[in-house]
């Protein structure tokens, strides 16, 4: 049974950070390029980062380039998210996505429940 769990969330003040991880089991999610996304309350879903298996590539949304930085630590199938200089509209619920095999990044077969970030201004 393939779990995504989020955590590192919580209430932060303008440029403030947080460090969001994601635990994943249930495959072997080292082979997998696996990444970030963000929804805020009535908007759609948003990309925010991914990271290639190898970690060789990640790419970033351009509303958090400069200020969150992806990471991952294979050997714990864990894929983090480092937020600075956090903006009032990083306001969301943050997604772990599990990605897709191999080196290409194909987001939505796998997603963790969530966890909120709210930055206050």
């Amino acid at each position: 049974q393939v779990q995504l769990v989020e955590s590192g969330g919580g209430l932060v003040q303008a440029g403030g950070s947080l460090n969001l991880s994601c635990l994943a089991s249930g495959k072997d999610f080292s082979i997998y390029t696996m990444g970030w996304f963000r929804q805020a309350p009535g908007k759609e879903r948003e990309f925010v980062a991914f990271i290639s298996r190898s970690s060789f590539i990640k790419n970033y949304a351009d509303s958090v380039k400069g200020r969150f930085t992806i990471s991952r630590y294979s050997a714990k199938d864990a894929i983090y998210l480092q937020m600075n200089n956090l903006k009032p509209e990083d306001t969301a619920v943050y997604y772990c996505d599990g990605g897709s095999n191999g080196e290409s990044y194909r987001p939505g077969n796998y997603w963790g429940q969530g966890t909120q970030v709210t930055v206050s201004s």
